[in-house]
C-alpha cells in the first residue's frame, strides 16, 4: 500500500498481535498469525493512505485495538481515546496502552462519551462496529466540524452505504468519498471518508442501543 513501516515499529505491532493471538479470553476470531498479520495490522494501516489529518482521534467500539491500538502506536504525536463497552476488552485494551501516553481508554458506550466529550475529536474511527446508518449515528456527535470519520467497509456494502445519503446532512456530515484499499489479496476493502460540516443536533446520540435497534436509514 505505500505506507512507510520502519522496522522498530514492525517488530512492536507484532508483539502485540503475539500477545493478542495469546490471549485466553478469544479476542479474535483469526488464530493464525499469517491471517492476522493480513486482517488486522495490514487493515489497519491502511489507514495511512488517507490524506493525513493531525490531531485528536477517537476509536469507538475497540475490541481487540484494531486499528485503535495501531494508530496509537503509529501516531505518537496525536492524542487517542479509544472507546469499548465490552469489560473484557477494555481490560486488554488497558493493559496494551501501558506505557502509550498518547491513549485513553474509555470503559463506556460511545452514547456516554458523546455526552461529556460532545464534538471534542478531530477523527473518529470505526472498524466493524455496525452497519453504516447506525455506525454514523454513533460517531457524528464525537466529531468537530472540520473533522472527519473513517469506516473500514467493503466494496459489498455499496447499497447499504447509498441508502444513508439522504441521512448525511442530518447529522451534520458533508460528503462521503469511497477510498479503495489494498490490505490483503481479495479484500475488497473501502475506507469511507465523510467530512463534518455542521453540529449534530442535540437529539443525538439517541439512547443507548437505539442507532441498531431503530436505525436512521
Amino acid at each position: 500500500m505505500g505506507v512507510a513501516l520502519d522496522a522498530p515499529a514492525a517488530a512492536a505491532l507484532l508483539a502485540m498481535l503475539d500477545r493478542l493471538l495469546a490471549e485466553p479470553q478469544n479476542l479474535t476470531a483469526i488464530r493464525d498469525r499469517d491471517e492476522a498479520v493480513a486482517r488486522h495490522l495490514a487493515d489497519s494501516l491502511a489507514y495511512f493512505c488517507l490524506p493525513p489529518h493531525p490531531g485528536t482521534l477517537c476509536d469507538i467500539g475497540s475490541g481487540g485495538g484494531m486499528p485503535g491500538l495501531v494508530l496509537a502506536r503509529m501516531l505518537p504525536d496525536d492524542r487517542v481515546t479509544l472507546v469499548e463497552s465490552e469489560g473484557r476488552k477494555a481490560q486488554w485494551l488497558a493493559r496494551e496502552a501501558e506505557g502509550l501516553e498518547n491513549v485513553t481508554v474509555v470503559h463506556d458506550r460511545s452514547e456516554a462519551l458523546a455526552a461529556r466529550d460532545r464534538e471534542q475529536f478531530d477523527t473518529v474511527t470505526a472498524r466493524a462496529l455496525a452497519p453504516p446508518a447506525a455506525t454514523l449515528e454513533l460517531a457524528a456527535p464525537l466529531v468537530r466540524v472540520g473533522g472527519r470519520v473513517v469506516v473500514w467497509t467493503s466494496s459489498d456494502s455499496a447499497d447499504a452505504w447509498h441508502a444513508v445519503d439522504p441521512v448525511l446532512e442530518r447529522l451534520g456530515f458533508g460528503s462521503r468519498q469511497a477510498v479503495s484499499v489494498d490490505p490483503f489479496p481479495d479484500s475488497r476493502r473501502m475506507l469511507m471518508l465523510i467530512s463534518k460540516v455542521t453540529p449534530t443536533p442535540l437529539t443525538f446520540p439517541r439512547r443507548p442501543g437505539r442507532a441498531t435497534k431503530r436505525a436512521l436509514a
